[in-house]
């Protein structure tokens, strides 16, 4: 993907330890980035592991803990400026942690779980039945990167979305059950394939982390093997 000095950031990645945070962490330690990792430090311990092991010389990786899920505004502040300093700087920061909440009908969801899942969010799935709370949040975060685009790009900040398809491990494959989301496949993807969670996101992030995309903002790129051509409809599943 072009000069290796390219892709060598000093990169916050926020993350929960699952597959997908953890092939975008291994993949940018593979090419050079230094890597700070942070969120809930029991879940992202195999998570720094793997990078570790996949990063140049042992791979350049510290960890932050930060309870998503309880934390105020200063404890976040914090966290990013422990994160700061770890490495004198940050070239780029990557959001991967996300809260679906449960998939439910939007009548019964509590004040509580929507405020929750309005906190805790990314930009990924939104529309599908039992998740409006998600969905209503995720059609903000697109503006929001359009929003800050605009406004960022005088401190030469650039702000961008990728947005993935889904995999069968997805709240909304399982609720649906594996042997119908499997059936499913031939109809829906003409890649014929959900998403591998572990290797599909991972080289467009580092692409638009990386300086081969530094004239890209405010764009949204969707990486989704084309399931929102067949139906429109998952284009809000984003």
């Amino acid at each position: 993907m072009g000069d290796a000095d390219a892709y060598a950031k000093r990169v916050l990645l926020t993350a929960a330890g699952d597959t997908v945070s953890r092939g975008i962490a291994s993949t940018l330690t593979k090419h050079g980035c230094r890597l700070v990792l942070l969120g809930d430090e029991g879940a992202l311990a195999a998570t720094e592991e793997e990078a570790r092991r996949c990063g140049v010389g042992g791979g350049c990786v510290e960890l932050v803990g930060l309870d998503f899920k309880a934390c105020g505004e200063a404890a976040a502040d914090a966290a990013v400026d422990r994160a700061w300093r770890c490495f004198a700087g940050l070239d780029a920061f990557v959001n991967c942690y996300s809260y679906e909440g449960e998939v439910q009908d939007c009548l019964s969801i509590s004040e509580d779980e929507y405020m929750k899942t309005i906190k805790i969010i990314g930009a990924e799935r939104g529309l599908y039945p039992g998740a409006a709370a998600y969905g209503t949040s995720l059609g903000a975060i697109h503006q929001l990167v359009r929003l800050c685009a605009m406004e960022l790009g005088k401190h030469k900040i650039r702000v961008n979305a990728a947005c993935r398809g889904l995999h069968l491990q997805d709240k909304f494959p399982v609720s649906v059950g594996k042997e119908k989301a499997e059936k499913a496949t031939a109809e829906v993807m003409p890649l014929r394939r959900w998403l591998d969670p572990e290797k599909d996101l991972a080289s467009t992030v580092l692409y638009l982390v990386g300086d081969e995309s530094r004239y890209m903002t405010g764009t949204t790129i969707f990486v989704d093997g084309a399931q929102s051509i067949v139906r429109p409809r998952l284009r809000s599943f984003m």
